[in-house]
């Protein structure tokens, strides 16, 4: 980008056809226009749920970029933010050199839809999920894992909207959960949209805080004997007892 002060923000979505990635795509773009700033969004559709990989690529700058040229493709190591609505989906994504530990953030639905490759084996052809998983915390610079698919079917609305809401949750984008909340409009179908949004928006939040401290451990019950004088035995007169060597 030319003309501008600071870089832009960098934001690469990478979803499964039919998820609603393009709605995705253009609730982020005009939330940055609605607060004023320069944006930037372009796409390379899939051809089918699991036949090729659905991008979509936005770059948004400050006010000062007016005129500038932002650029319509992400490049390898210069990608701020990555949203992902499947685990292999960010396999590919981390594979291609997106995912960068000194500067993105990875958000990642860990929900499966099984792959072509996957589905042909003659035995078990799944990939394995803790690989997955594991590169994405040693990849990125932050990284926030969680089911995206199922806080979406929770909330009866479609994954975009539990990525849009992770998305404001991680605390990334240059305005306030509250101006993201306010893109997804009125009517019936907002309204899951938003339930589902509210859900991963505070999930991510938790994430972030890290998990609670666990409580101080109880001091322990300290079972005391009863403290009465120790007393000698005495003999039947009442003396105490003679030694054995007297």
């Amino acid at each position: 980008m030319s003309g501008a002060t600071h870089p832009p923000l960098r934001i690469l979505l990478a979803a499964l056809g039919g998820e609603g990635g393009g709605v995705l795509m253009n609730w982020i773009v005009q939330a940055a226009r609605d607060a004023g700033l320069v944006a930037q969004a372009t796409s390379v559709p899939g051809v089918a749920q699991r036949t090729g990989s659905t991008s979509y690529y936005i770059e948004i700058a400050g006010k000062d970029a007016a005129g500038s040229v932002l650029s319509l493709v992400p490049m390898p190591g210069r990608v701020d933010v990555v949203v992902s609505s499947e685990l292999v989906e960010t396999a590919r994504v981390m594979a291609a050199g997106f995912v960068s530990p000194k500067l993105t953030t990875l958000i990642s639905s860990t929900a499966r839809t099984y792959s072509t490759a996957e589905k042909i084996q003659l035995g078990d052809g799944r990939y394995s999920e803790d690989n997955v998983r594991r590169t994405a915390e040693a990849l990125a610079r932050d990284s926030y894992l969680l089911d995206l698919g199922q806080i979406a079917n929770d909330s009866a609305t479609f994954v975009s909207a539990t990525m849009f809401g992770a998305l404001a949750g991680s605390g990334v984008l240059p305005w306030d959960i509250a101006a993201s909340r306010a893109v997804l409009g009125e009517g019936r179908s907002a309204t899951a949209s938003r339930a589902g949004f509210d859900a991963a928006a505070q999930t991510v939040q938790d994430l972030r805080a890290g998990p609670a401290p666990a409580p101080a451990p109880a001091a322990p019950a300290l079972a005391f004997a009863s403290c009465k004088p120790a007393t000698s035995a005495s003999s039947p007169d009442g003396r105490a007892p003679s030694s054995s060597n007297d």
